[in-house]
């Protein structure tokens, strides 16, 4: 659940360089695609180029996967690789993602995992909701009247639906 701890910076790279760059200039999670698009003037040209370059940089602690919104982060917390579970805050409107740790929540889950028999390999925890910036701007134009004025996700629209969890298969013999 932990990932890698390295004690001095991994060297990158020319490709995993300009794709962490990319989305560290990046105010929201950006897809492999969007960064194929922004990348292809500095030679990157496959979105295979781009994958391995973040499979490399997840391994290193460096960014992660936001799973809901099937793209990446550049790490919050690039040199404390001593966090386990990473928590992202996802703000529906805007499309901002913060990242955090806790310590009390990463617990529960190696509790439950031993007291259940079940060896965990990975935990992601996803919040949706909406910001502080988005809630005053939906409470500041409800208190003038008006339609909210909330700026859009610049990379990637906020409003495209997150993935859902698969429902279980229905048993033998029901539709």
């Amino acid at each position: 659940m932990s990932p890698a701890t390295h004690t001095h910076p991994p060297e990158l790279t020319r490709h995993q360089t300009l794709v962490l760059s990319a989305l560290a200039r990046e105010e929201s999670p950006a897809s492999a695609y969007a960064l194929l698009a922004q990348l292809q003037a500095d030679g990157l040209r496959a979105p295979q180029q781009v994958y391995r370059a973040l499979d490399k940089l997840i391994e290193y602690g460096l960014v992660h996967r936001v799973e809901t919104m099937n793209s990446f982060v550049a790490c919050a917390h690039p040199h404390d690789h001593q966090h386990g579970l990473v928590v992202f805050a996802i703000c529906d409107q805007c499309g901002r993602v913060d990242e955090f740790s806790d310590t009390a929540i990463e617990r529960r889950l190696k509790g439950w995992s031993k007291d259940n028999g079940f060896r965990m390999s990975a935990a992601t925890v996803e919040l949706h909701g909406q910001c502080a910036r988005c809630d005053a701007a939906v409470a500041g134009a409800a208190a003038a009247g008006a339609a909210p004025a909330v700026k859009a996700a610049p990379a990637e629209p906020a409003a495209k639906p997150a993935r859902r969890a698969r429902q279980a298969p229905a048993a033998a013999g029901q539709p």
